[in-house]
């Protein structure tokens, strides 16, 4: 981490406040995790329901993507963030206060808006504070608060769900956002470029997914998102369906510590070599986790799924934000990535309603058998569609080329070829 020492004071301490209000928000919003699937099932709700109550994050997802992108590059990230962080302060008061599945559906939407802000806005403004050279280490030391939160969270619901029942466990996760809140006024936004490019709006912004530099990238978040919603609405089930005796937030929380791991090592290393590799290998992982939560009926299996689940993860997000950041002139990084998650925001949405129908039909062990075969398929379309050609994309994703889409930072060992 030596390189946080050779920035500026100013721009330290910055990163420093954001890594803590980062932290925070994801707490806030993992300590949900093992506990709203048990919620809904305890008042009633079938797999189906629950997919669909689950799955409406995604819905505040996307229906905010644009607005929030364009906002964060126009009136600037520290907005955005205080929009996100002050959704995940406010929406769990409101999940104990009901047992309607209408006004379930409709909280579980407002709680999506928290990700399209904070997740955006804190992106951008980390690759704004980034050196270029130094880029995909940055983001890879900021984006732990990601596994770090998340190793937190479920530990901290699921314990105070099974000791002290649903409204503690809510009651925790919004705390835990306030304090994030807090901690968000005290970020200072740092001067960014002006730009050259106008700000699309309406269909112009959503035409740039056309654009095969965010095409690929969102196509591959979109079926990640699949088996990502289903790890987040269905391993809490699948734990009941076969009967294993393990705590939920033990599954997410080692998921948390491989992702820590993954992203102290991708980050620096991507600089080097490019971010191909890091993302063909973080899409592997994400196949042989959903393939042993599809066959394993042991505690260790589910924590040797978590492994790989967290350590995919650990790379794929980070290294997807590194990309696009590559990818884009600095008055539009908000916008492109926000387009390329908007793959994994209806890949969420999908996953709970449609998976859920599947698992009514069938199980919740063959909805991890979907899931592994679409993670196959996203590892597929990013070895074949990562470049402007078959052999480009090959070559990219294997580590043996540039990113030809690139618009500056372009690995060292590759700047030579």
């Amino acid at each position: 981490m030596k390189i946080l020492l050779t920035l500026q004071p100013q721009t330290r301490r910055n990163l420093l406040v954001l890594f803590t209000a980062g932290l925070l928000f994801w707490a806030s919003l993992a300590a949900m995790l093992p506990v709203l699937p048990l919620y809904l099932q305890s008042i009633g709700g079938n797999g189906q329901v629950i997919g669909i109550v689950m799955g409406a994050f995604a819905i505040g997802l996307l229906a905010t993507r644009a607005f929030l992108a364009r906002l964060a590059d126009t009136r600037g990230r520290k907005l955005v963030l205080l929009i996100g962080i002050a959704t995940v302060a406010i929406a769990p008061f409101g999940y104990g206060l009901t047992d309607s599945f209408s006004w379930l559906i409709a909280l579980r939407a407002f709680h999506g808006i928290s990700i399209a802000a904070f997740a955006l806005a804190f992106s951008a403004l980390v690759v704004d504070l980034s050196p270029v050279a130094n880029r995909g280490e940055v983001i890879g030391y900021m984006s732990l608060v990601n596994p770090i939160g998340m190793g937190i969270g479920p530990a901290l619901g699921g314990f105070l769900q099974s000791r002290y029942g649903f409204n503690a466990a809510f009651l925790a996760s919004a705390l835990l956002g306030i304090l994030g809140l807090l901690f968000t006024l005290g970020v200072r936004e740092s001067a960014r470029p002006a730009g050259n490019t106008p700000t699309p709006g309406g269909l112009q912004f959503w035409g740039m997914l056309g654009a095969p530099s965010i095409r690929t990238p969102a196509v591959v978040l979109l079926l990640i998102g699949l088996s990502f919603g289903a790890l987040t609405t269905f391993v809490p089930l699948l734990v009941t369906e076969v009967d294993v005796s393990i705590n939920v937030g033990l599954f997410y929380s080692t998921a948390a510590i491989a992702g820590f791991s993954s992203r102290l090592l991708v980050g620096r290393a991507s600089d080097y070599y490019g971010r191909g590799p890091f993302i063909s290998g973080s899409l592997i992982l994400y196949a042989l986790a959903m393939a042993t939560l599809w066959t394993t009926d042991s505690v260790a299996g589910f924590l040797l799924a978590g492994v790989l689940e967290g350590a995919g993860a650990g790379t794929l997000i980070p290294m997807m934000a590194a990309l696009m950041a590559d990818r884009s002139a600095p008055d539009q990084r908000g916008q492109t990535f926000s387009l390329a998650m908007v793959g994994f925001d209806l890949g969420i949405a999908i996953a709970g309603p449609v998976l859920g129908a599947i698992a009514i039909q069938t199980s919740f062990r063959t909805v991890f058998a979907i899931s592994a075969g679409l993670s196959l398929l996203g590892l597929l379309v990013f070895l074949t569609l990562s470049s402007k050609d078959l052999l480009h994309s090959v070559r990219f994703a294997l580590g043996r080329g540039r990113d030809v889409y690139a618009l500056d930072a372009v690995p060292v060992h590759l700047s030579k070829k």
